[in-house]
């Protein structure tokens, strides 16, 4: 079997684990949503741009309760979960007129939760032949815009459209 590495990934890991404190529950009291990328705020979930991103336009469905499973979760909470996802959809589809998405869960550590104790939603926009192996090999990702660009154009169309 052919094994890939990708350091980065471990520095990340390490650095979600480095303070006291939940970077989630951190970045929404604060209410500095624009320094935090935080795109939405709904009732019981937020919408927050990944500092990591896989691909331009990767954000977060998180709920403002900590909570480490789905098992924890009020009903109203995954409901509104879901529909944020949908609507992060329906933006990137618009925005960046991505053809297909990643939408999932890391639950817990072992399964590659760099943040275990707080689930969150993650929703990516895909286009083909997006995937290679600069990441992997030069540890490095190619991104076509910078995250204060990404932030602006979700905030407003979150905030705007609904």
């Amino acid at each position: 079997m052919d094994q890939l590495w990708s350091p980065w990934r471990y520095q990340y890991v390490q650095k979600a684990h480095a303070g006291d404190g939940c970077i989630f529950c951190e970045k929404t009291a604060q209410r500095n949503d624009e320094e935090n990328l935080l795109i939405y705020r709904g009732e019981q979930n937020f919408v927050v741009l990944n500092l990591y991103p896989y691909t331009a336009g990767h954000m977060m469905v998180v709920p403002y309760e900590h909570i480490a499973t789905l098992e924890a979760a009020s009903p109203g909470t995954l409901e509104e979960m879901i529909l944020l996802a949908q609507q992060a959809q329906r933006h990137l589809r618009v925005i960046y007129r991505s053809p297909g998405f990643n939408i999932g869960m890391n639950l817990g550590e072992s399964a590659g939760a760099g943040i275990a104790g707080h689930i969150h939603l993650h929703v990516l926009p895909r286009w083909p032949g997006d995937t290679n192996f600069m990441t992997t090999i030069g540890e490095t990702r190619v991104l076509t815009e910078e995250l204060p660009v990404t932030y602006r154009k979700l905030s407003a169309a979150f905030n705007s459209a609904g």
